[in-house]
């Protein structure tokens, strides 16, 4: 209820949280022989934030019912990410996303929106189910 998608293309889309200033961006890949490169660089992209962040903390994602596996990556602190994921099947589709806030980072002051939106990121990963 609080969030609106815009579609930026075929394989990128954004989650805007108006209210709270706060865009979950979203990115889906194909996978062809890539996989290892594809999860170097989501692993990658969320470590950079390690300089500004007093901590990084790792949520595996294991449904092997649906074939969705990732990561769930909270980042503490005043990076200027709060969060990242990554979900893939590690064959054909890879999705990641990126939390981030449309103001400079104080992680006391956005702590709340930071804890809802988390809860809104794993619910995402929690439903991805894949089509063919």
């Amino acid at each position: 209820n609080y969030a609106t998608l815009r579609t930026k293309n075929n394989c990128w889309m954004n989650l805007e949280y108006p209210e709270m200033n706060a865009t979950v961006y979203l990115t889906y890949q194909k996978v062809t022989d890539n996989i290892d490169s594809l999860l170097y660089d989501a692993q990658k992209l969320t470590y950079e934030h390690n300089i500004k962040a007093q901590g990084i903390f790792e949520q595996p994602r294991v449904d092997a019912i649906n074939d969705v596996y990732g990561m769930f990556y909270a980042i503490d602190g005043n990076a200027a990410t709060q969060s990242q994921f990554y979900v893939t099947d590690s064959i054909n589709h890879f999705v990641t996303g990126s939390l981030y806030f449309k103001a400079k980072p104080n992680y006391d002051s956005i702590y709340p929106a930071v804890m809802y939106l988390r809860n809104d990121i794993r619910r995402i990963m929690e439903t991805i189910s894949w089509e063919e």
